[in-house]
């Protein structure tokens, strides 16, 4: 890997200021962001990001490489959780099992954030469909989630809410709800919008950033304790699993001829884990696989190892089959 692309991932200010967050909660800071203010910075970046990708949208159509992308997005949303369910079913149990794999199926909106931040930083554009195959990602690992859980506990088929419950919760979520509505929106309005909102979504986007970038360091620290409860082998599969699974996006992106900032975003969105949207729809669906597993897997080890090594590590790659 391209050490200077590693330090330009690492001396990214929203970068920086992830880990200032987990500095200040090791060192017992009474450094904080209000909940509130927390709420707001992440609807602000689903606004934003949405919008913008509208935007972009309306540039480029709906081509054959736009639909190629976004139905492999599905298909890897709705294929990634099966093989980790199995992998991980008889060492965890059949409800944690299917936790870590809708957790792992699906996306990170902040890895895909600060994924932008690295391609403005390095000059390389990106199409707007890509925010598209972010919101079309959320869903489909907690739905097979819910239905791996199902198949193999079907005695315990009525603990577990309706999947039409189950869906509506994921399609309802506020930043799903929000992200979509924005590239709806962008869609619609087009330049004229930008220029209408050109201060708010543009201007201010990486403070923004900056801060909500602050508070997932405290709050990746505070979880990283939870991890005793993981084990090993868990622990490893959060380090390995995202390295694996963007390293095969990017090979996968490169035999469809994506640009480059395509084959990063799709490589980091393959390589996420949620732990926003899906735990908070998966606790309401099956209380009984244990949040304390799977939410500081995908926070306090996953996101960390995206943002400081998978970042310049598949962009690296993705340069090298270009």
């Amino acid at each position: 890997m391209s050490i200077s692309l590693l330090l330009e991932n690492l001396f990214n200010p929203p970068v920086l200021f992830f880990f200032l967050g987990m500095v200040a909660a090791f060192v017992k800071s009474d450094l904080d962001i209000p909940t509130p203010i927390a709420k707001f910075l992440s609807l602000y970046l689903m606004l934003a990001i949405g919008f913008k990708g509208g935007v972009e949208l309306t540039h480029s159509g709906l081509t054959p490489q736009i639909g190629l992308t976004l139905g492999l997005a599905l298909l890897l949303a709705s294929v990634m959780p099966i093989y980790v369910f199995f992998m991980l079913r008889k060492r965890v149990g059949v409800y944690n099992a299917g936790g870590v794999a809708a957790t792992y199926g699906s996306v990170s909106a902040v890895t895909f954030i600060t994924a932008i931040a690295f391609l403005e930083v390095v000059k390389v554009t990106y199409g707007g469909h890509m925010v598209a195959a972010l919101a079309l990602m959320e869903s489909p690992a907690l739905i097979v989630g819910v239905l791996l859980i199902r198949k193999f506990n079907p005695d315990k088929e009525g603990e577990s809410e309706p999947i039409g419950a189950v869906l509506k919760e994921a399609v309802t979520n506020g930043s799903v709800f929000l992200l979509l509505g924005s590239l709806v929106i962008g869609m619609i309005t087009g330049n004229k919008g930008t220029e209408a909102l050109e201060p708010f979504t543009n201007d201010i986007f990486k403070g923004m950033l900056a801060l909500f970038m602050l508070d997932m360091g405290i709050l990746a620290a505070k979880r990283i304790r939870a991890l005793r409860t993981a084990g090993w082998p868990l622990i490893a599969f959060a380090i390995i699993a995202p390295l694996i699974h963007g390293c095969l996006a990017v090979m996968l992106a490169s035999a469809c001829q994506f640009s480059p900032g395509n084959a990063l975003l799709f490589s980091v969105l393959v390589a996420g884990a949620s732990y926003i949207a899906v735990p908070a729809a998966f606790r309401m669906a099956v209380p009984e696989a244990n949040p304390g597993l799977y939410v500081p897997m995908a926070l306090a080890i996953t996101f960390p190892v995206n943002i400081l090594v998978g970042i310049p590590l598949y962009y690296q790659l993705i340069l090298l089959l270009n």
